[in-house]
């Protein structure tokens, strides 16, 4: 097995994130992380809230990881496979980030996962910042425009 084809963990989000360049992490209350790029967060840690539980007992779940991505129609293709362990709740409708469990990143390859945090800060990057990145990393997935701003 490649190094990139194991299973993701939660230290890799961190290491991917703060990889990307320009990256600060801000700190909410409860000490989770959020990467931000040009003040524009990109990957964060979420506290427990009421829209993201068990749908059994009610119990929020603890491990919630908010990615951005670059459209609607990106968002839709990663949560619409059931199997998949992103996921989406009504409090995110109209907002280009999809969820996952970190006790469900295992099912994600690294690359896969590297993906991920790379769409998710070419979204949120500047236009000047994102192209420059591409150019850096031509293997990189191009798929994803620099965010306009």
């Amino acid at each position: 097995m490649r190094g990139d084809d194991r299973p993701a963990r939660v230290e890799d989000v961190h290491e991917l994130a703060q990889g990307m360049p320009h990256v600060t992490v801000e700190y909410g209350k409860s000490g989770n992380a959020v990467y931000q790029v040009g003040r524009k967060s990109f990957v964060f840690f979420r506290t427990p809230r009421p829209d993201a539980g068990d749908p059994a007992t009610g119990e929020r779940y603890p491990d919630v990881i908010v990615f951005w991505v670059p459209s609607e129609s990106d968002k839709e293709a990663l949560v619409q496979d059931r199997a998949s362990p992103f996921f989406t709740t009504p409090h995110f409708n109209g907002h280009r980030s999809v969820l996952v469990r970190a006790c469900r990143l295992g099912e994600l390859t690294l690359r896969e996962l590297t993906e991920v945090v790379q769409d998710a800060w070419l979204s949120q990057a500047s236009r000047r910042r994102g192209e420059a990145w591409l150019r850096d990393h031509p293997a990189a997935d191009p798929q994803v425009p620099p965010h306009r701003s």
